[in-house]
């Protein structure tokens, strides 16, 4: 399950693990107009762990899921 909010300057996902099981915690990503932030709790340290992503980093993240095993350069989307 998932959610999605928009607020002023940032688009918020949630992701919920759901199902029988390990279930992981929750992860938000908010998407604002220069990177996108990763969060989700670690249960180990109770600390909320946070990855930030470049706009290039999230295209090649998303280019890399559907890719086979290998180097890649994408091109660049600025003129």
């Amino acid at each position: 399950m998932f959610t999605i909010e928009h607020d002023f300057d940032a688009t918020i996902i949630t992701l919920v693990d759901e199902g029988p099981g390990h279930l992981q915690e929750d992860v938000t990503i908010q998407a604002f107009e220069e990177c996108v932030t990763i969060e989700q709790l670690d249960t180990r340290t109770d600390m909320v762990q946070k990855i930030t992503l470049s706009n290039a980093q999230l295209r090649e993240l998303a280019a890399a899921l559907d890719l086979p095993e290998g180097v890649y350069r994408l091109p660049s989307s600025k003129p």
